[in-house]
């Protein structure tokens, strides 16, 4: 995830970051059939079960094929989350900075959830001179690590954010998988609800079933700012 501030004066301005199978078994045997009565009728009456090794004569039900229906594709964007708890335009430079970078992280992710940033060492920030910082996002309960620096002058700041990591929900991959697929009847994806990837690492696997009841692999690739492309494997 990449975030980055502009300068700006007595203020900092923030941006966007950049078959079922039925086996049927039957019983079969290397001895001979018992000989029939001497008077030649079956040893079963009529109504009567067959003996062992036997056929009853009834019927096995086959697996019926389930129906599927097709979910919707989506018809509109990916919702951006509503982040609330802003500061005041004139709170310390170091809160606006936190938050900036818990908003963008929500915005990633694709939904609103509780978000804290710790960088120790960033009250000092305001102090004029150049500041690298070791930082930790925790979304809804998931942790990731990230780099902040902070170029600070008598009246202005700029910083940038940076991590190889980006949290994201399941909910918003599916929706992009949605969008790429056709004909799905349902979609899993290998992740939790709420998931930390490495944006630059190996794309999040998804299995589509469709109505037909063909299962087909796709894959989901994650960007530093939470955009989800989605290719069939």
């Amino acid at each position: 995830m990449k975030l980055t501030g502009e300068r700006v004066r007595f203020g900092l301005a923030v941006f966007g970051l950049t078959a079922l199978v039925v086996f049927v078994l039957s019983s079969c045997s290397d001895s001979k059939p018992d000989a029939s009565p001497s008077n030649g009728t079956s040893s079963s009456g009529p109504g009567q079960s067959s003996g062992p090794g036997q056929s009853s004569g009834t019927p096995v039900p086959s697996a019926s094929t389930p129906v599927l229906t097709a979910l919707p594709t989506p018809s509109t964007p990916w919702p951006t989350p509503k982040v609330t708890g802003a500061p005041a335009d004139d709170a310390p430079l170091a809160d606006r900075i936190t938050f900036a970078i818990s908003k963008q992280t929500q915005i990633a992710a694709g939904r609103a959830a509780r978000t804290t940033v710790k960088c120790p060492g960033i009250d000092k920030v305001e102090t004029a001179g150049q500041h690298k910082l070791d930082c930790t996002v925790t979304y809804a309960g998931k942790p990731f690590t990230g780099t902040l620096t902070v170029d600070s002058k008598q009246y202005t700041a700029s910083y940038k954010f940076t991590s190889e990591e980006v949290a994201i929900v399941r909910a918003k991959v599916v929706d992009a998988v949605l969008r790429a697929a056709s004909d799905a009847a349902t979609v899993t994806c290998e992740m939790e609800d709420v998931g930390i990837v490495v944006h630059s690492g190996l794309p999040i696997g998804c299995n589509v079933t469709t109505t037909g009841n063909a299962v087909q692999e796709y894959r989901a690739q994650v960007t530093g700012n939470g955009q989800v492309t989605v290719k069939k494997a």
